[in-house]
């Protein structure tokens, strides 16, 4: 489950669902950290920092409803233990600022995101990877 976005019909990356995060501390509450956050079942009941627990989210609230189209709230960073999304970034974010700056982005459904509300959807993605920069994926 994830959403793809595009600028001038190269792809930018991924954002997907990935589990709860602590706001506050920065720190995912899966066990295996950060890079398994999409792969690893095993989750901590409470952030393992603070000890704060997740809050009760719906879908018209979380990353999860976000992907699946329910969720139509504007982009925000948050607070406490709530879910959040990860970005796995297919072309350099420098390329998008300088190369690209002036064409428009698109997510895979075809619609237009300004360039403001794409970094405030980055603000949600506290998880970003690099890897795949480069590398054409899905």
């Amino acid at each position: 489950m994830g959403t793809n976005f595009y600028v001038a019909g190269s792809h930018i990356g991924k954002r997907s669902a990935a589990g709860w995060w602590c706001w506050d501390c920065g720190i995912t509450l899966c066990k295996g950290g950060p890079g398994m956050v999409h792969y690893d079942a095993e989750w901590h009941k409470a952030c393992p920092q603070c000890g704060k627990k997740p809050t009760d989210e719906g879908w018209s609230d979380g990353a999860a409803g976000r992907e699946l189209g329910f969720n139509h709230k504007p982009f925000a960073k948050k607070a406490g233990v709530a879910s959040c999304s990860s970005f796995t970034w297919a072309m350099n974010p420098g390329t998008l600022r300088t190369g690209y700056a002036r064409k428009r982005i698109k997510d895979e459904y075809g619609s237009l995101i300004s360039r403001k509300d794409f970094a405030a959807m980055l603000e949600e993605c506290p998880i970003q990877t690099y890897d795949m920069v480069g590398h054409e994926f899905s």
